[in-house]
């Protein structure tokens, strides 16, 4: 019976060495676990750091190319249009709402479109400048040689306005070897004041053979000098200049572009009086010549 008794306790000893390595070792474990735990942990965070750093740095490059964009807009609207296409894209893709993860494949997978479909408007909108730039040099040539050829016309319609103006000139006809003869009633050269009856005016049309022929109202204005017109009547009347003026006396000739010999005879009716007078020819609007005589006693 001693015997028994004694060994019991030994049992009960190494059951217990047992239990204390067991649970020794199941600490160990949890050390281990917990440490390892601690670690993914560690490594999950910095993993989900990097990923937002990814992201936002892929956002950034997003919303830096919106900026690059719009850069390229000029005056061509329908390169404008295409531009602003794209950059509402990309603001579509910026308010997506994903994971990290899936976000960052999307915005890389878009990004390379993206600069792919840029770099091709960027040798688009170079071109369209190229080509303005030849049209704007080739809108200032057109101007230039416009403006030359107006400078041309004007000089040209200047020179055709002097030649009209000249050939005008030349078609005048002009009186020549213009005398005043006072006659009595013999119809003869008189001097003497009181024995006047008539004034005889004789001219010569000369020969111009540009002028127009046919029949010509050829008058004549004697003048006082004061300038006052001896006229029968203030209705007696032709135009000059624009101007309706008075004349003395007048005569119808056929003109045929040579010389022509003509007398205009005015009737004193006592309006003569000693002193200077002159007598001015007109024909077709123009003032053809003049001459001047004196009355004495």
């Amino acid at each position: 019976m001693e015997n028994t008794d004694f060994q019991q306790p030994k049992s009960n000893k190494g059951l217990t060495i047992l239990l204390i390595v067991v649970i020794l070792a199941l600490g160990a474990a949890i050390i281990v676990l917990s440490t390892k735990l601690s670690q993914v942990k560690n490594d999950s965070s910095q993993a989900q750091t990097l990923l937002e750093d990814q992201k936002q740095s892929l956002k950034k490059e997003l919303t830096d190319m919106i900026g690059q964009y719009d850069a390229l807009k000029g005056n061509n609207d329908s390169m404008n249009q295409k531009i602003s296409g794209q950059q509402d894209k990309i603001k579509r893709l910026l308010n997506e709402h994903a994971s990290n993860v899936q976000l960052i494949n999307k915005y890389k997978k878009e990004l390379a479109t993206l600069r792919e479909v840029l770099r091709s408007y960027i040798v688009q909108v170079d071109s369209l400048n190229t080509r303005n730039q030849q049209l704007s040099q080739e809108n200032v040539q057109v101007k230039s040689n416009l403006s030359e050829a107006r400078n041309e016309n004007e000089k040209l319609n200047q020179e055709k306005t002097n030649l009209s103006s000249q050939v005008q000139k030349a078609a005048v006809i002009t009186a020549g070897n213009i005398t005043v003869t006072p006659l009595n009633k013999r119809a003869k050269e008189e001097t003497k004041l009181k024995n006047i009856l008539k004034l005889k005016v004789c001219l010569t049309l000369r020969e111009n053979t540009i002028a127009k022929a046919g029949t010509k109202e050829v008058y004549i204005r004697i003048l006082r000098s004061n300038g006052e017109v001896m006229a029968y009547s203030q209705s007696d009347v032709f135009e000059y200049r624009g101007q309706s003026i008075v004349y003395s006396a007048k005569r119808q000739v056929e003109y045929d572009n040579k010389d022509i010999d003509l007398c205009i005879f005015w009737d004193n009716n006592n309006q003569l009086a000693i002193g200077d007078y002159s007598v001015e020819i007109y024909t077709d609007g123009n003032q053809i010549g003049s001459s001047r005589f004196t009355i004495k006693k």
